[in-house]
């Protein structure tokens, strides 16, 4: 009897260790699956996209004494992401296309906004947050611009700008990432009429196109200031290693958007481009207005 109490007592201890072992296994495996899921239930493609249009209006009558001008204003704005992601690779891709019109009582309308940009960025894993990447960027106008005596001195394509090149990406998210691009080209297109007189853009008279080699940088922050209110940084420079690398391009976008509910929204656009070739000083954009917001 005693014997059998202590073989009893063995088998039980074994018993009682292999289970602990084949649970402890059980465990191990089922938080690798689950973290291996959680890898991959962001992989694929991922799209989202928000359209918005504005619209301001200011109205006087005759009696009015304080001063004014009636004027309306109205703006439409589309920004667009589709992005792919694997565990290795991801491209990323962003469309920002924007037009505003402006209408003082008594002038012409004036353009107030006139952007058609695309982006596209594709990065092999590195380490840890860090990509091998190469970027392609081309921006344009769809409409003429005027100056203000009236004469064009802009219209679609012209100028349009073209860089591309190889780099490091480092991205944490889809809403903060810097790409550093030391050997980037930059084309410069321009119809030759606006180079007939004199340059334009950077291109020089009588001819329709520049090349630029340099290093470019490019960065992305998207973050909520707090609930309902979410302010998105797009900033470019660049930097031309043939002409002037001092004088560095810069494009900073900033769109702060704050809503009301799911579809009506404040929205504040301001961006700020210093470009040499184009002129000498920062040139400045503030769209503000209560308007139309959809996300999809």
């Amino acid at each position: 009897m005693k014997r059998l109490i202590i073989v009893s007592s063995l088998l039980f201890v074994t018993a009682f260790s292999f289970a602990q072992k084949t649970e402890k296994e059980l465990i191990n495996i089922t938080s690798a699956t689950e973290a291996k899921a959680k890898d991959t239930t962001n992989m694929g493609w991922k799209r989202a996209g928000n359209f918005v249009f504005l619209f301001n209006q200011s109205a006087f009558n005759n009696d009015w004494r304080a001063g004014g001008t009636s004027n309306m204003a109205g703006n439409i704005g589309l920004n667009y992401d589709f992005n792919y992601k694997t565990p290795e690779m991801i491209w990323d891709n962003k469309f920002i296309i924007a037009y505003g019109l402006n209408k003082l009582k008594g002038a012409d309308v004036q353009k107030t906004d006139d952007r058609l940009e695309l982006t596209s960025l594709l990065g092999k894993k590195a380490s840890g947050y860090w990509f091998y990447s190469a970027f392609v960027n081309f921006k344009t106008q769809m409409d003429s611009g005027n100056d203000a005596t009236g004469a064009k001195i802009s219209h679609f394509f012209s100028p349009a700008y073209l860089q591309a090149g190889p780099g490091m990406l480092w991205k944490k998210s889809d809403n903060l990432k810097v790409n550093f691009a030391p050997a980037t080209s930059r084309l410069i297109l321009v119809h030759p009429h606006f180079t007939q007189l004199n340059a334009a853009f950077g291109v020089e008279q009588g001819e329709s196109s520049r090349f630029e080699f340099g290093a470019g940088i490019q960065g992305y922050y998207k973050f909520s200031v707090m609930e309902n209110i979410s302010w998105e940084n797009i900033l470019n420079l660049y930097s031309n290693y043939l002409d002037k690398p001092q004088n560095v391009d810069i494009d900073y976008q900033a769109n702060l958007v704050m809503k009301v509910n799911k579809y009506i929204s404040t929205n504040i656009s301001f961006q700020a481009i210093y470009d040499d070739n184009a002129v000498g000083a920062f040139q400045i954009r503030e769209v503000f207005g209560l308007g139309v917001n959809y996300t999809f």
